[in-house]
Formats: C-alpha cells, sequence, structure tokens
C-alpha cells in the first residue's frame, strides 16, 4: 500500500516536471522580406515582396491574403520600457507563381530590412 503511494507521487512529480519543460508555441509563419516590387528603371516603395515558409505556388500564397504582418525590429533608444520596434503591414495578393506574395505597410519598410525576417499572422482568419 505505502510503496503504491510512492509510486503515485513519483508520477505526479514526473507530470509536472514535464509540465515545466514545455517550449512556447509559435502563433505566425516565418517569412523574408525580399524587396520593394520593381521593373527595370522603377521600384514601387509602397509594395513590398515577402517570401514566406512553405508557400511555393500561386494557390498556397491564396491562404494568406490578407493576414497581417508585422517586421520587428532592435532600436538603440529604449521607448515604453523595450527596444524593440514594430511596423505593420497587411498580404494584398501573389507576385508570380512561386509563391511570393505582395504587401502593404503603414510605413515604407526601409531597405536595410531586405533579407530581415518578418511575422505572417495567423489572422484575420477567413475559415
Amino acid at each position: 500500500m505505502a510503496g503504491e503511494k510512492k509510486q503515485l507521487a513519483a508520477g505526479a512529480s514526473k507530470k509536472k516536471m514535464e509540465k515545466k519543460t514545455k517550449q512556447p508555441v509559435r502563433l505566425y509563419a516565418k517569412g523574408v522580406i525580399l524587396g520593394y516590387k520593381r521593373s527595370k528603371s522603377n521600384s514601387y516603395a509602397n509594395c513590398t515582396l515577402l517570401k514566406l515558409d512553405g508557400v511555393r505556388t500561386r494557390e498556397d500564397a491564396a491562404w494568406y491574403f490578407g493576414k497581417r504582418v508585422a517586421y520587428v525590429y532592435k532600436a538603440k533608444k529604449e521607448v515604453k520600457n523595450s527596444k524593440f520596434r514594430v511596423m505593420w503591414g497587411k498580404i494584398r495578393r501573389a507576385h508570380g507563381n512561386s509563391g511570393v506574395v505582395r504587401a502593404k505597410f503603414r510605413k515604407n519598410i526601409p531597405p536595410r530590412a531586405f533579407g530581415a525576417p518578418c511575422r505572417v499572422m495567423m489572422y484575420p482568419s477567413s475559415i
């Protein structure tokens, strides 16, 4: 009887240990900022091209239309107790047939952000 209680107690402590080691869940899709939409001689800074992880076709990209995009970067000056800042945008449409999408940000993305990661939020949802 006493041995069973010890085993149950040991099992309960193992469960508690498992919960503490749980990794945080990522609630966004990863993407990379490629650059501005452009032609041979003109560039359009108000339209940004993004490459999303796992998106290889125009049809795959369609699911992301209307989703919010966050470009998170670090600044030197602290504002509201944080050195991190965010630029928000929205995915508008596909660009070509290989899964690249066009996004419009509230303020144009600076060129130093080209090649930097961005976060594609799973909202607003159309499911």
